[in-house]
């Protein structure tokens, strides 16, 4: 689909399939799982699916409640964490991979659930060449050039050599959870010298804020599909760029009682900027 039919049919949704345990009285998480609604099924592939809210994640609600069974059905493409926030996730052509803080890459069961996740199915509406040296900062000022507009959502697939890849994992979390603060204080930090591989992303509106990670939010898988995580730095050059417009948007949240008892009045922005982009130390 062309990018102006998008644009005069594409007006954002924004759809919350809230589902609140029949009981609150007791503050103790529940093993609940999401299955998604009708109108989540038929969705289009021009929309990003969301699992829950960064600012639960934030806020310590690391209890994965939807399977990557359910997530797949959904998208093709895309990030995010696994049950009590154990590694970074990176879906790519399909596959969903678990990047731990041993660095390593591991294939996805449909068993496994995520706390916070957001996928599409990607089908490039632009596609870029780069032939010159760009650093992260001058990587997400090309994108952004290229958007049509800062209001809507963008998947970015970015395939080449990079000159240097800096990443980071963190480790599964214990009960009672921390904030994402504290818990991104233990990450372990990878570093990739002339490597092969895929930069996995979106661009979402400032307003969105609170729900989603507003602008950049990338991760990295290698070409050998062995390594990656999130996404800290990078140098590259000879980049292919593919950016696919998403101009809808779906949510789904937790049915958990933590979910449900958690104080959500807002996430730190400064913070959460921080942990997007935390050189932590070297592993």
């Amino acid at each position: 689909m062309k990018w102006d039919n998008k644009f005069l049919l594409g007006a954002v949704l924004l759809a919350l399939a809230l589902s609140l345990p029949d009981s609150c009285a007791t503050a103790t998480p529940q093993a609940t799982q999401n299955t998604t609604t009708d109108a989540a099924q038929n969705a289009s592939r021009d929309t990003l699916f969301q699992a829950s809210t960064i600012t639960a994640l934030m806020n310590g609600v690391f209890d994965g409640s939807m399977t990557y069974k359910e997530l797949g059905k959904h998208g093709d493409f895309g990030l995010g964490t696994f049950n009590r926030l154990d590694g970074e996730m990176v879906e790519l052509d399909g596959r969903f991979y678990q990047v731990k803080t041993d660095g390593v890459a591991y294939q996805v069961n449909d068993s496994m659930i995520t706390p916070f996740a957001d996928v599409t199915f990607f089908d490039a509406d632009k596609k870029i060449s780069l032939n010159q040296s760009a650093n992260l900062t001058q990587m997400q000022n090309l994108l952004l050039s290229e958007m049509p507009s800062e209001n809507l959502f963008y998947a970015i697939r970015i395939d080449g050599t990079f000159d240097y890849v800096k990443t980071r994992s963190v480790p599964p979390q214990s009960k009672p959870y921390p904030n994402l603060t504290t818990a991104v204080k233990n990450q372990s930090i990878f570093q990739f010298y002339s490597q092969s591989g895929t930069v996995v992303g979106f661009w979402s509106p400032s307003y969105i804020s609170g729900s989603n990670v507003a602008g950049y939010h990338f991760h990295f898988l290698t070409a050998d599909r062995k390594a990656g995580g999130h996404l800290l730095d990078l140098r590259m050059k000879n980049a292919s760029i593919a950016i696919d417009y998403t101009p809808e948007f779906f949510m789904v949240l937790p049915s958990s009682d933590q979910f449900a008892l958690a104080d959500l009045s807002g996430a730190n922005q400064g913070d959460l900027k921080k942990i997007e982009s935390n050189p932590g130390k070297s592993k």
